[in-house]
């Protein structure tokens, strides 16, 4: 069932489907609800399943102004007022399993499931703060040499050549929100999460690599870790078989239907 729910004047759209415990699907940057289709049915025939376009995703309204994890958490920690969940499981790939990680860490939760998750800070290399601030540099001196137009069309060409893809494929207020929520730092809050979390991912992992994933694991004080041969950022779904297996065993172990 499609539903909406409108947050601060921007409407919010999720669907809802399956009975039972619930179960929140959080998807990563660029995605949307559309990215679980493999994994629908078997969650649906256990779980009542809500799965989530963030804001700016999906047919989802673009924030208003430039978020940051803080209020991408909220939506949901609204969604779930408005679906009256109290202790939902929480499943969330990448950037999904950002909002997961700050929704579990201060919201009764009764698992969490991190699939190729993001919320370590990446470390950075010299050269990446020399090529981010030359970059600042030349959108401050390039109207001033060459007048708007050609410095913009510089601008544009240095950003398609440098930034990543989800980058380059978003719209300004959403770059700037993807600015902020990769440089935001969540270990602060792992400790905090008190319910049973499984960490699923990929061994070749370069997005959120797999030394994330092994200092979450340490960081979270009931956390355990597979780890997906040959996969990359997208391990549940190069390998859908492996994953059900293992969520279906990590979610069947002393889960309350409350």
């Amino acid at each position: 069932m499609d539903k909406t729910l409108t947050y601060e004047n921007l409407r919010l759209h999720y669907t809802v489907a399956g009975a039972g415990q619930p179960l929140f699907l959080l998807h990563g940057w660029g995605c949307s609800t559309e990215i679980w289709q493999r994994v629908l049915p078997f969650l649906e025939e256990r779980f009542r399943v809500i799965n989530v376009d963030f804001a700016g995703f999906g047919t989802s309204d673009e924030p208003h102004e430039v978020w940051g994890v803080e209020e991408y958490t909220r939506t949901v920690e609204a969604i779930a007022e408005a679906e009256g969940v109290e202790s939902p499981v929480l499943v969330g790939h990448s950037f999904g399993g950002r909002v997961s990680i700050v929704y579990a860490s201060r919201n009764k939760t009764q698992k969490v499931i991190l699939v190729d998750a993001a919320g370590v800070k990446p470390k950075r290399s010299l050269t990446y703060y020399r090529k981010v601030y030359t970059f600042k540099l030349l959108k401050w001196l390039a109207p001033i040499i060459l007048g708007k137009e050609r410095a913009q069309q510089l601008i544009d060409k240095r950003r398609a050549k440098a930034g990543s893809s989800d980058y380059n494929g978003a719209s300004p207020r959403m770059r700037a929100i993807l600015s902020k929520v990769v440089n935001e730092d969540l270990c602060h809050l792992m400790p905090k999460i008190s319910a049973p979390t499984l960490l699923f991912w990929g061994e070749n992992d370069t997005a959120t690599p797999l030394t994330d994933a092994k200092q979450m694991e340490r960081l979270i004080p009931d956390a355990g870790l597979v780890t997906v041969a040959g996969a990359g950022h997208y391990s549940f779904l190069e390998n859908t078989p492996l994953f059900l297996r293992v969520v279906e065993s990590f979610l069947s172990k002393e889960i309350s239907n409350k």
